[in-house]
């Protein structure tokens, strides 16, 4: 789980940091305010969840889990095409009806953290944990 969950947070983060910088240089003339602010958004939850799956992926040796840890980092990557992925669409194209999508993503983003979370707590006493 480590190289590919690794590599995939890497990679989301990268791409972060790539449309940031675009946002900020080439849309800063071409998006109104709200627009940007809303591609802002899709990059700065980008950032967060490719750097939580980087997080879950480093945890992944340390979990009992496995499998559940592993559909939470799942939920994570589904949540940035859906969160992010709709955001910048719709920042794009001024299509409204794509921020229907949105909440869609919001709701993986929570469901894989819980995942997370519960994976982290349930296996708390495993002596694969350190604990």
């Amino acid at each position: 789980m480590l190289n590919k969950y690794g590599a995939l947070g890497a990679l989301y983060a990268l791409l972060a940091v790539a449309f940031g910088a675009f946002g900020a240089h080439s849309l800063k003339d071409m998006l109104d305010e709200d627009m940007l602010e809303v591609f802002e958004t899709g990059v700065r939850y980008q950032m967060y969840h490719g750097l939580g799956i980087l997080v879950v992926a480093a945890l992944s040796d340390r979990v009992s889990n496995i499998r559940l840890i592993r559909r939470g980092a799942m939920l994570l990557h589904i949540g940035i095409i859906l969160f992010s992925g709709s955001l910048y669409v719709l920042s794009l194209s001024g299509v409204k009806v794509l921020g229907a999508i949105t909440p869609l993503g919001g709701v993986c983003f929570l469901a894989g953290w819980a995942m997370i979370a519960w994976a982290l707590w349930s296996g708390r006493g495993d002596s694969r944990s350190g604990n």
